[in-house]
């Protein structure tokens, strides 16, 4: 087989291929954070997926057709990212929302003007447990925190009637109307709550707030009464409604886990409803898609897959086909907060 040989007369100058030239980033003219996630797009690495992120954020946000699903795991709230959530919620860049138990139980107790500390790296674990310090890397959350918490949805919880049957949304619904009208500030639940946003959390019993619950019932076996029936399928066909009812869809994920498969599984789910029941099913891929997370592939896990795979599974738009995606390699203590505050600025402009 012949070897093909450059040829210098026909080396090509980027711009007749309709390349993207690069620009240096200067910041003496960078006067907003909009001005520097603008700027960072035109450079390279992990500057320019940032920069990619935010453009199809404020894409989705603009798009008046489009359902956006925010996915949240890691110790966000703890990290002190809560007021993100609500501004991304007020800002209308968020329409349903699907996160861990545990971001949400400590995002809760912020929320009731509780405070979490910084943890000192000389101190044992042994002595920080029996001081009722729970550490989550280097932040404190307080057990009284989450037991005073706890009185919280007992009084919540109180409330319903014996024979309805809850789920996740449903409740995080009700602790969100305890909070609007109860406690001044702002918080995930309660900005979810006045925007009419759901927040669903698929493994509920995998968090302080699925244990209170469980506590609860157990107190009401003690006194004779029926516990308090929940059927996580709710959640499910809730949000499966939800999703077949939009003409596009986007999703922003930060970190990955449960939440994020479970907002993405909806469209194959969809999908075999159609091919195995016959009806109620539909056909629906996320055309946008940001993702916030360290992780790589090469580790296996589902925090690393990429949107790439997403789409053998028919959950993800291909880009041949008009989808647009954007995967973050980075904190997102660091990333988050600069995307969603780019996004704000441009906002506010129109």
């Amino acid at each position: 087989m012949k070897e093909e040989k450059r040829d210098i007369k026909k080396l090509r100058t980027g711009f007749e291929d309709k390349l993207i030239p690069l620009e240096s980033l200067d910041l003496r003219s960078i006067k907003t954070v909009n001005d520097m996630v603008k700027a960072m797009e035109k450079t390279a690495f992990g500057a320019r997926q940032l920069g990619e992120a935010a453009d199809i954020l404020y894409q989705m946000t603009n798009d008046k057709e489009c359902y956006k699903v925010l996915t949240l795991s890691g110790a966000m709230t703890v990290a002190k990212m809560g007021l993100v959530v609500c501004d991304m919620i007020e800002y209308g860049m968020v329409d349903a929302i699907v996160s861990t138990g545990a971001l949400i139980t400590h995002g809760f107790i912020q929320s009731l003007g509780k405070s979490h500390f910084k943890y000192d790296f000389d101190s044992e674990d042994k002595k920080l447990y029996l001081a009722g310090y729970d550490r989550v890397y280097d932040t404190i959350e307080l057990e009284k925190n989450l037991d005073d918490a706890e009185t919280i949805v007992d009084d919540v919880l109180s409330k319903v009637p014996p024979d309805e049957i809850l789920c996740s949304h449903k409740i995080c619904a009700m602790l969100g109307e305890y909070l609007d009208k109860n406690v001044k500030g702002r918080g995930i639940l309660k900005s979810a709550y006045q925007k009419k946003v759901p927040v669903f959390i698929p493994a509920f019993t995998d968090s302080e707030l699925g244990l209170d619950v469980a506590i609860y019932n157990r107190k009401l076996k003690l006194k004779n009464k029926k516990p308090l029936q929940f059927n996580p399928f709710l959640d499910l066909e809730e949000f499966a409604d939800t999703i077949n009812k939009q003409k596009r869809l986007g999703i922003f994920t930060v970190g990955g886990g449960v939440p994020r498969n479970w907002a993405q599984q909806v469209a194959p789910y969809l999908d075999i409803i159609q091919s195995r029941v016959g009806q109620g099913g539909g056909f629906k891929r996320y055309k946008y898609a940001v993702r916030i997370c360290p992780e790589p592939a090469y580790w296996g896990g589902l925090s690393g897959c990429t949107y790439s795979e997403g789409v053998s599974w028919g959950k993800i738009t291909p880009k041949s086909e008009g989808g647009r995606w954007a995967e973050v390699m980075c904190d997102a203590t660091i990333a988050w907060p600069l995307i969603v505050k780019a996004v704000m600025e441009r906002l506010e402009k129109k």
